[in-house]
C-alpha cells in the first residue's frame, strides 16, 4: 500500500536557486518577452506618429507636449496602481488585465479626431502600460537563480528596447500610406494576440504564493512543471529561506528598510534625471531632427537605430555589471555629458553631427536600461513589483517633465540644437546618485538589502 509521508519544511529559494534554466522558464521568459515588446512599441508610437497627428489634427508644440506628457503620466499612475494589484492579487492576472487594456486602448487611439480626445487616450493607454515591465520583471526573476536574474531583467528589457526601436520603421511602413491611425491599429491588434497567449499559458510565481502564504496546491503543481521530479506535497511548509517571513500587505516604509532608506531615494532620483533624457529625446528627438533640416522618414529611422543600439548596449552594459558592480554603468553618463555639449554647443564637425546623435542616443539608452533592470533587485518576493514600480513610477514623474521641457525649449526661440546641451544635465545626476549607491552598499546589493528588510518584517 501506498504511504503517505509527513509534512515537510521545504526551502523553495534553495530549490530555484539550485536548478538549470528548461524549456518552462524559455516559454516564460518567450512570453514576457513578447509583451515588453509590444508594450515598448505602444508607448514608442506617438514619437514617430506625431508629425502626422500634428500636420493632420493642427496640433501646437505645446500641444503636442502635452500628449507626450499625458502617456507619461499614465504610466506613472499604472506602475503604482497596477504593481500594487500585483502585490496583492498576482503577478498573473495582473499582467494580462494590463495587457488586454493597453491593446485595447492603443486600437482606440486610432480614433481620436481631436486634442482632448488624444491627450484622454494617452493618459489611459499610459495607464495600462506601465505596471507591465515591473510585473514582467519580478515574474521572471522569481522563476530564476539569483546570480542570473540581473541577465533576465536585460532580455526582457531588451523586448522592450526593440519594440521602441521598430515604432519608427513601422510608422514609416504604414503612416505613409494609412495614416497614423494604421500605426495605432496594427500595434493594438499584434498586443491583443500576445494577451490572448499570456492568458493560456502565463504561470503565477510560486514564490510570491509561498511569500503570501496562499495557494500550496499552485505552487507544487508549478513547480512539478518546473522539475517533474521534485519531491514535494500541498501539505508541505514551505519557505523562502533567503528572505525569511515578510508581511502580507504592502507599505511604502518597506521601501526604506535598512539601506534601503538610502538606496531608495537615489534610485528614484537616479531613474527620474535619466527618465527625463529619455523622453525629452525619444518623444521630441523626430521633432528635432527634422527641425534641423532632416527629413521626416530619416529622421525616425536615426532616432530608432540610436534605440536598436541603445538595446544592444544595455545587455553588454548590464553582463559588465555583474562582473564589475554599479561602477560600469556610472561611467556611461560620464562619456555622454560631453558628447551632449558637443552636439548642443554646435562643435561637432557637420560629418560627425549624426553620428554623434546616433552615440548618444546608444549609450542614454542602454545606461537607462541598466540602471533600471537592477530596480527590482533590491526588493524580496513580497514587496518586488511594488519596489520596482514605485521606483519606476517615481523616477518617471522626470518622465513627464521632459516632453514638457522639451515643448518649452523648442517654443522658446532658442536654436533647436541648444536642446542636447539641456539633456545633459541629466546623466550628470545619474551619475551622481550612481555613485552614492556604490558607496552606500559595501556588501553585495542584493543579500544585504534582502537580509535587512526581512529583519525589519
Amino acid at each position: 500500500m501506498a504511504t503517505t509521508r509527513a509534512p515537510r519544511t521545504i526551502d523553495l529559494a534553495a530549490l530555484i536557486n539550485g536548478r538549470q534554466l528548461n524549456g518552462y522558464n524559455y516559454l516564460l521568459i518567450a512570453l514576457s518577452w513578447l509583451i515588453t515588446m509590444f508594450d515598448g512599441l505602444d508607448m514608442m508610437m506617438v514619437s514617430f506618429t506625431a508629425p502626422y497627428m500634428r500636420d493632420e489634427l493642427g496640433l501646437t508644440t505645446h500641444q503636442l507636449g502635452n500628449v507626450f506628457a499625458a502617456g507619461t503620466a499614465g504610466m506613472v499612475v499604472g506602475g503604482l496602481s497596477f504593481t500594487y494589484i500585483g502585490d496583492r492579487i498576482g503577478r498573473r492576472p495582473t499582467i494580462i488585465i494590463s495587457a488586454f487594456s493597453f491593446a485595447i486602448l492603443t486600437m482606440a487611439t486610432a480614433l481620436a479626431t481631436n486634442y482632448e480626445q488624444l491627450v484622454a487616450l494617452r493618459f489611459f493607454d499610459g495607464l495600462a502600460i506601465g505596471g507591465m515591465l515591473p510585473l514582467a520583471w519580478a515574474l521572471n526573476i522569481e522563476f530564476v537563480p539569483n546570480k542570473i536574474r540581473a541577465t533576465i531583467v536585460a532580455i526582457i528589457m531588451m523586448g522592450f528596447s526593440l519594440g521602441s526601436a521598430g515604432a519608427a520603421p513601422l510608422t514609416n511602413l504604414i503612416a505613409p500610406t494609412y495614416g497614423w491611425e494604421g500605426v495605432y491599429f496594427f500595434g493594438g491588434a499584434g498586443t491583443l494576440l500576445v494577451a490572448a497567449a499570456l492568458a493560456i499559458w502565463l504561470p503565477e510565481s510560486p514564490r510570491f504564493l509561498v511569500s503570501k502564504g496562499l495557494k500550496p496546491e499552485v505552487v507544487v503543481k508549478t513547480f512539478r512543471r518546473l522539475d517533474p521530479s521534485v519531491d514535494m506535497e500541498p501539505t508541505d511548509n514551505f519557505i523562502l529561506g533567503d528572505e525569511g517571513k515578510h508581511k502580507a500587505n504592502f507599505k511604502v516604509s518597506d521601501l526604506f528598510a535598512g539601506r534601503l532608506k538610502l538606496i531608495t531615494p537615489m534610485i528614484w532620483l537616479g531613474y527620474g534625471a535619466s527618465a527625463l533624457g529619455i523622453f525629452f529625446g525619444s518623444n521630441w528627438g523626430p521633432s528635432v531632427l527634422e527641425a534641423l533640416e532632416i527629413p521626416r522618414q530619416t529622421a525616425a529611422m536615426i532616432s530608432s537605430v540610436g534605440g536598436l543600439l541603445g538595446a544592444c548596449t544595455g545587455i553588454a552594459i548590464m553582463k559588465l555589471a555583474e562582473r564589475f558592480g554599479l561602477i560600469v554603468i556610472a561611467t556611461i553618463p560620464l562619456i555622454v555629458v560631453p558628447i551632449l555639449l558637443t552636439l548642443g554647443f554646435g562643435l561637432a564637425p557637420p560629418a560627425l553631427f549624426v553620428p554623434l546623435i546616433v552615440m548618444q542616443a546608444m549609450l542614454v539608452g542602454g545606461g537607462h536600461s541598466a540602471i533600471i533592470s537592477q530596480l527590482a533587485l533590491y526588493y524580496p518576493s513580497a514587496i518586488r513589483a511594488s519596489g520596482g514600480g514605485w521606483a519606476g513610477s517615481v523616477g518617471k514623474i522626470g518622465g513627464v517633465m521632459g516632453p514638457l521641457l522639451g515643448a518649452a525649449v523648442l517654443s522658446s526661440g532658442i536654436p533647436v540644437v541648444r536642446t542636447y546641451a539641456v539633456m545633459a544635465a541629466c546623466p550628470a545626476i545619474l551619475f551622481f546618485c550612481i555613485l552614492g549607491v556604490v558607496l552606500v552598499v559595501r556588501k553585495p546589493e542584493e543579500e544585504e538589502i534582502h537580509g535587512q528588510v526581512a529583519t525589519a518584517h
